[in-house]
């Protein structure tokens, strides 16, 4: 099999192209290099480094139509990881990521559209948790409920979680699943939805495979410690390193479903590989959620280190509160079954984190960045 991997320098990506090289398959990897997360000197990233040799590599970008096309030529599958990434970012950064993220997706299947003599037969797409906003929730007076995106008036009073609107109880979380509402409350989340329905659309109209995957917060060995807009591991491991305390926003109660690298790779290998997988989206994740103050702490226990977190009360508009993944779908047709637990992965993380070059700490560049776009508050409550 040949496949084109977009993005495939990319954290994903490089695990992806090596997995596919390990089974024989012929990769080809087209990726811009981006500075933001392969630092100054791109070529000498990690990410980039762990490419094996064999990969056939193309720098350039997804918003090139004359690079996707040779990139494109004679292969049998693509799967399309290229995007920007950020929920924060893109509420200040709308036209780049509209551009690369609906853009570069709209390209390659226009691309594909037209090309006769194209080989391809399945596209995978890199879809995302944030198409959901807010994740699924169950009120004992009302039953299911899908909250719209918190107020800012909420937000400011330092009230972060959603009540029943007709007791005024806290609304129970539930695992997401693929049928569940669709209302992003970040731009991201919006072009990931525009990527994944242009992807499933089309190619389901032209008879290609497809297949789209609905990433929780991946995480792991290998991700970028100097990206200041994306991953709560690698974000709160390089403020650690560099001594700097860790500010949580909101109480630091609010969770994510973190999931490992190597299931992300299963994952996506099953969809490519499985017929069964086409036209059919799936949530992957681990099926478990944890409280960003707990992903702190246990950081902080691991490197040995006594810098100070503090829980602010601060919070970004676009935030979500919880969301985690039903894995059903994922494990009646990809047969997935998360093979790493939390507690073991965050413990491998901080293990290879330990023998790298301590990066450079941007983090409170990235707040300044959001404070002076209005979208970083402080609540009038203390936390």
């Amino acid at each position: 099999m040949k496949v084109l991997i977009t993005g495939g320098a990319g954290f994903i990506g490089s695990n992806l192209s090596n997995r596919l090289v390990a089974e024989n398959a012929t990769v080809t990897v087209l990726d811009n290099l981006s500075p933001q997360i392969h630092g100054d000197d791109p070529r000498k990233s990690a990410l980039f480094q762990s490419l094996d040799k064999s990969i056939r590599f193309i720098e350039g970008s997804v918003v090139d139509r004359s690079v996707l096309e040779h990139a494109m030529e004679g292969q049998d599958a693509v799967v399309h990881l290229a995007a920007e990434t950020g929920t924060g970012q893109s509420m200040y950064e709308v036209s780049r990521y509209v551009e690369v993220n609906v853009g570069g997706s709209g390209l390659l299947l226009d691309i594909l559209v037209k090309d006769k003599n194209s080989t391809i037969k399945k596209v995978v797409v890199a879809s995302s948790r944030a198409i959901y906003g807010e994740g699924k929730y169950r009120s004992r007076a009302l039953g299911i409920l899908y909250p719209e995106a918190r107020e800012e008036k909420d937000l400011l009073a330092g009230c972060f979680d959603y009540l029943c609107p007709h007791s005024g109880e806290p609304l129970e979380c539930l695992p997401t699943d693929e049928d569940s509402k669709i209302h992003p409350s970040s731009v991201y989340g919006i072009t990931k939805y525009d990527q994944e329905q242009m992807v499933m659309t089309v190619c389901r109209s032209i008879g290609i495979g497809a297949s789209a995957l609905r990433y929780q917060n991946v995480y792991g060995p290998g991700q970028s410690l100097s990206n200041p807009y994306t991953g709560i591991l690698s974000i709160f491991s390089t403020r650690i390193k560099n001594g700097n305390g860790i500010s949580i926003f909101e109480d630091g109660l609010e969770s994510r479903d973190f999931v490992y690298i190597d299931d992300v790779v299963d994952a996506t290998h099953a969809a490519l590989v499985r017929s069964q997988a086409d036209d059919r989206v799936f949530g992957i994740g681990s099926g478990q959620r944890t409280a960003v103050i707990e992903v702190a702490n246990k950081l902080r226990e691991l490197y040995k280190s006594h810098v100070p977190i503090t829980v602010t009360g601060a919070f970004r508009l676009g935030d979500i509160r919880h969301n985690y993944a039903d894995l059903t779908r994922a494990r009646e047709v990809l047969d997935f079954e998360p093979k790493v637990l939390f507690a073991e992965g965050i413990e491998r993380f901080a293990a290879w984190v330990d023998a790298q070059e301590v990066q450079p700490d941007h983090y409170e560049k990235s707040i300044a960045e959001m404070k002076s776009k209005g979208l970083y508050q402080a609540s009038q409550v203390a936390a």
